[in-house]
């Protein structure tokens, strides 16, 4: 087996829209692959589309429970949310939130999404009039994300700028990680005092609707939690995907072509730059709840294993020239661009529609729209995306 230390970072590496060669290369040779980490710790690195289900969907012999394993002192912030629970503790927070991420409740959201993304294209446009190019990022693909999930939450009109704010903040790494971390805070806090005046006078938001429904089961701390998690997992991940999506459509001109010009084409587009892209490079860290063996390889109680969800997906398990974008393929139930099993993102369903409304708006509103600079790419990015992306029409 070659050398682990070669590699300890190889699930974060990117090579443009792909993963590194080297990520290939461990997939077909070592499928569970360990890797020595810092403290003497060996994480087992899972690549290939059959393993990385199994093991997401076996909650059985795998824990989510980061806290618990890793055994935080009282003085560490246990990272919360549904991806570090397990079941029983997961099933019930998960029960509350289902009901309102089905396509029928989220139908409802879409007339309020479209008209977003209108006023960010307004924006945008406005913008352009003054000065080109533009920051897609900054003017399209970071602000949709953020203002549907106040929409989402029911945050009131007027406190929708600071708390754009808060979300952009805490995914910008650029003043330093204690920014980023007071930015949290900030969320948390705002959060917690949100759902104490929905609780005294519930809105119609998805906040005012648990606390009608399941006010006396939840109280304020966990409700904002469970919103934290819907903003962590909603906002950076959508920004990335609204961002890449663009920018291969750009390149790829006839198909930005056929998304402007044929109702329901996009729904095909999106799926398949969803399992191309996986900007979500590893899914959340399971942990050995006992000793066993994976692809014959003894992995011990307590030891860490990681998710490749970009290497499953480039998977030839999955089909032929899974590292071209085919859209219509038949991938949309089997690809893990949002996991698997138990811990598959409650979003997804929401994911997917901002994302079937944006790209043809923005395609329609500028037809002539092209990328006009440098294009940087995130370096080491669990979320993976780009750092901007200037455009002129």
């Amino acid at each position: 087996m070659a050398e682990t230390d070669d590699f300890p970072l190889v699930q974060f590496m990117r090579d443009g829209f792909d993963p590194v060669d080297e990520l290939g290369r461990i997939r077909g040779e070592h499928p569970v692959f360990p890797m020595q980490m810092p403290g003497d710790q060996t994480v087992y690195l899972v690549t290939r589309w059959e393993d990385v289900r199994a093991v997401l969907g076996d909650h059985e012999r795998f824990s989510n429970d980061f806290a618990g394993v890793i055994g935080l002192g009282s003085n560490q912030e246990d990272p919360g949310g549904l991806g570090f629970r397990d079941p029983p503790e997961h099933t019930r927070l998960r029960r509350y939130l289902t009901p309102e991420f089905t396509m029928r409740r989220l139908r409802r959201l879409e007339p309020r999404i479209e008209a977003l993304v209108a006023e960010c294209l307004d924006r945008m446009e406005a913008k352009g009039a003054e000065v080109l190019p533009v920051d897609l990022v900054e003017e399209f693909a970071l602000p949709i994300p953020s203002l549907v999930v106040c929409e989402l939450l029911g945050v009131p009109y007027g406190e929708r700028a600071a708390f754009e704010k808060i979300s952009r903040d805490r995914f910008d790494l650029s003043a330093g990680p204690e920014a980023s971390l007071q930015a949290i805070n900030d969320a948390m806090t705002y959060l917690t005092d949100l759902v104490a005046r929905e609780r005294r006078d519930p809105g119609d938001g998805l906040l005012g609707q648990l606390l009608r429904e399941h006010g006396d089961e939840l109280d304020d701390r966990t409700l904002a939690s469970m919103a934290d998690g819907l903003l962590t997992g909603g906002h950076d991940t959508s920004t990335s995907m609204l961002a890449l999506g663009t920018l291969w459509l750009l390149r790829n001109p006839e198909q930005a072509a056929k998304v402007r010009e044929v109702d329901g084409y996009v729904v095909e587009v999106v799926e398949e730059l969803l399992r191309y892209m996986t900007v979500v490079q590893v899914a959340f860290p399971r942990f050995a709840r006992d000793d066993l063996e994976l692809h014959g390889v003894q992995i011990k109680k307590g030891e860490m294993v990681l998710c490749s969800l970009v290497g499953a997906n480039r998977d030839r398990a999955l089909g032929d020239d899974m590292d071209q974008v085919r859209p219509g393929r038949d991938t949309a139930g089997s690809h893990l661009a949002f996991g698997h099993g138990i811990h598959r993102c409650i979003g997804a369903p929401l994911a997917q529609m901002e994302m079937r409304i944006a790209f043809p708006a923005l395609l329609r509103r500028f037809p002539g729209l092209h990328v006009a600079g440098e294009v940087p790419f995130r370096e080491l990015a669990i979320v993976y995306g780009v750092k901007e992306l200037p455009v002129a029409w």
